[in-house]
C-alpha cells in the first residue's frame, strides 16, 4: 500500500511543471533531427518566448548571455500522438476518471472532448515524460460515432490554455468495435447497429439528414427554417470537409465502405487503424487518405486478428501518408507511447527517419498543425523532446520535455 501511495505521489509530482513561465534556453545536442532537413550534428537549438529563435550548428549559432543551457546526446520535435484517449481515460480507472466511452446512444457527434477533457490528469505527465507534447485526443472508437477529438498540448495547465484545434476530427468507427450497444455487448439492444451493413445505413441516413437540414436551414423562408440541432451541425461539417471524419476501420470490408461512403458524399477522411491495409493497398492509395496506424503492439484478435508490425512500413512503401498513434484498449492504463510503437515500427521496414517523422512532421501535417509544431525550425513552437541516446533505443531515456518554452523533468523513461 506505501509503495502505491508513493508512485501516485510521484506521479501526482510530475502532473505540475518544473517552470511556471517559458524560459530563454539554449539545447545543445550531439545530434539533433529538425525534420526539415538533415539531422545536425552538435547542434543548438535557442528558444525565447516559447519560440524557436535559431537553430544551427554550435560553431554557427551563438548562445546570449543569461539563457539556461540544457545538453543532450539527441533532440527530437516534441512527439505527436496523432490519436488518443489521454485526458479522457485517466490513470486511476475508476469511474470519475473515465469519460472516453458514452454508452447511451451509437450516434453521437454532438460530444467533444473538450467538455471531459481534464489537463491535469497524472496520465497526461506520463505520456508527457516519454518526450509527448502533442495528442489529439477524444472519445474511443467504441460506437459507431463516439464524439468529436481535440488536438491538445500535454502541459497540465487549464484545458482552454493547453487546447491547440478544440473539434480537430469526428471519430466514426465501422466493424466490430462500431456495433456495441449501450450496455458493451455487440448489438444486443435495438437502437444499436448489429451488422455492418447496419452500421453503414445508419451513417448514411445521418448524412442524408444533415444535408437536408443545410437546405432547409438556408431557405429563404424563414419560418421553414429549423431550430439549431447540434448532431447535425457536426455531421455537416464533415460533409463540407471543415472537420474531417475521423474513420476506424481494420477489416477490409470496412475500409472499402468506408472509401465508398467517401465517394458517395464527397467526404474527407483520415482512416484510423487499417490492420487489413495490405489487402487493400491500391485502395487506399487511390483515394488519397492519410492512414493513423494501428499501434504496432496491440493485440490480434477480432477485427485485428491481420495485425502486422509491418504495416506500417508497406504503407509507407507505398507512399500514403501516414502517423502513428497510442490509440485505447479497455485495460489499464488505456494508453500506449507512441515513442516506442515508432521504435517498433522503425525495426520492422520503416525506418529510423520515416518512423520518427511518423510521429513528429508527418503527424502534424497530418492534424494540420504544422504550420506550429512537428519540425525544429525558427519560429515555430518549441516543442522538444530530450534523449541520452538513440530515442527508438529501449535502453535510452527521455532526460527532459520542453513545450512552449516550458522545461518538464517528468522521466527519465
Amino acid at each position: 500500500m506505501k509503495t502505491f501511495l508513493r508512485s501516485l505521489l510521484l506521479l501526482s509530482l510530475a502532473a505540475a511543471p518544473l517552470a511556471l513561465r517559458a524560459e530563454n534556453l539554449a539545447i545543445t545536442g550531439d545530434t539533433i533531427y529538425t525534420m526539415s532537413g538533415t539531422a545536425l550534428r552538435h547542434g543548438v537549438v535557442l528558444v525565447r518566448d516559447g519560440k524557436i529563435e535559431a537553430i544551427g550548428a554550435a560553431d554557427t549559432v551563438k548562445i546570449p548571455a543569461g539563457y539556461r543551457v540544457l545538453q543532450a546526446a539527441v533532440v527530437t520535435p516534441g512527439l505527436i500522438d496523432a490519436h488518443a484517449t489521454v485526458g479522457l481515460s485517466g490513470l486511476l480507472n475508476q469511474p470519475q476518471d473515465q469519460d472516453m466511452w458514452e454508452k447511451s446512444a451509437p450516434v453521437q457527434p454532438e460530444l467533444r472532448a473538450i467538455d471531459a477533457y481534464n489537463a491535469r490528469d497524472p496520465l497526461v505527465a506520463w505520456v508527457r515524460s516519454f518526450g509527448v507534447t502533442t495528442v489529439n485526443t477524444g472519445h474511443a472508437p467504441t460506437a459507431l460515432i463516439s464524439g468529436q477529438t481535440m488536438i491538445v498540448k500535454t502541459l497540465g495547465r487549464e484545458t482552454d490554455e493547453d487546447v491547440v484545434n478544440p473539434a480537430a476530427m469526428t471519430s466514426v468507427t465501422l466493424g466490430a468495435n462500431g456495433l456495441n450497444a449501450p450496455d458493451g455487448s455487440p448489438g444486443s439492444a435495438s437502437k444499436s447497429p448489429g451488422t455492418r451493413a447496419k452500421a453503414v445505413a445508419l451513417l448514411r441516413a445521418e448524412l442524408i439528414k444533415a444535408q437536408e437540414y443545410a437546405h432547409r436551414r438556408d431557405g429563404k423562408d424563414e419560418a421553414k427554417r429549423p431550430g439549431r440541432d447540434l448532431r447535425l451541425e457536426t455531421m455537416l461539417r464533415g460533409l463540407d470537409g471543415t472537420q474531417p471524419f475521423l474513420v476506424t476501420v481494420n477489416r477490409q470490408q470496412d475500409i472499402i465502405a468506408a472509401l465508398r461512403l467517401a465517394r458517395e458524399f464527397k467526404l474527407k477522411l483520415i482512416l484510423d487503424g487499417c490492420t487489413d491495409a495490405p489487402l487493400v493497398l491500391n485502395e487506399i492509395k487511390a483515394s488519397g487518405f492519410p492512414v493513423i496506424v494501428h499501434p504496432t503492439m496491440q493485440r490480434t484478435y477480432g477485427d485485428m486478428e491481420n495485425l502486422s508490425v509491418e504495416t506500417a512500413g508497406q504503407l509507407h512503401a507505398a507512399g500514403i501518408p501516414i502517423a502513428l498513434q497510442s490509440s485505447y484498449e479497455s485495460y489499464v492504463p488505456k494508453t500506449r507511447v507512441v515513442l516506442l510503437e515508432a521504435a517498433v515500427a522503425a525495426a520492422n521496414g520503416l525506418g529510423f527517419e520515416p518512423a520518427l517523422a511518423s510521429i513528429t512532421l508527418d503527424a502534424a501535417k497530418l492534424l494540420g498543425i504544422a504550420d506550429r509544431t512537428g519540425s525544429l525550425e525558427k519560429g515555430k513552437d518549441a516543442d522538444l523532446a530530450l534523449y541520452d541516446g538513440d530515442p527508438f533505443e529501449y535502453t535510452s531515456h527521455c532526460t527532459g520535455t520542453i513545450i512552449n518554452g516550458q522545461v518538464f523533468a517528468d522521466g527519465p523513461h
